[in-house]
């Protein structure tokens, strides 16, 4: 059985409602990374088996509005 891909876009996280950049794609992997090792370490502390990778659970949480990814207006055009 072929495993199912989780491709999510990427837009709404990077650009706002308006269209304009939200966050930077640097902001956006350096949150997804930090969110699914606390995702990762959690699962490990209470002995849970995770059955998708926590870097899916970490961006479908982004997604949901669940975090939210806070930038300092200095880095937000490099």
């Amino acid at each position: 059985m072929k495993e199912q891909t989780f491709n999510p876009d990427l837009k709404e996280l990077l650009y706002g409602e308006n269209g304009e950049k939200n966050v930077s794609r640097y902001s956006l992997v350096s949150a997804t990374a930090k969110l699914a090792r606390e995702i990762s370490d959690e699962a490990n502390m209470e002995g849970e088996i995770l059955t998708e990778k926590p870097v899916s659970l970490a961006l479908e949480k982004l997604l949901d509005g669940e975090y939210t990814i806070e930038e300092p207006l200095e880095i937000r055009d490099l």
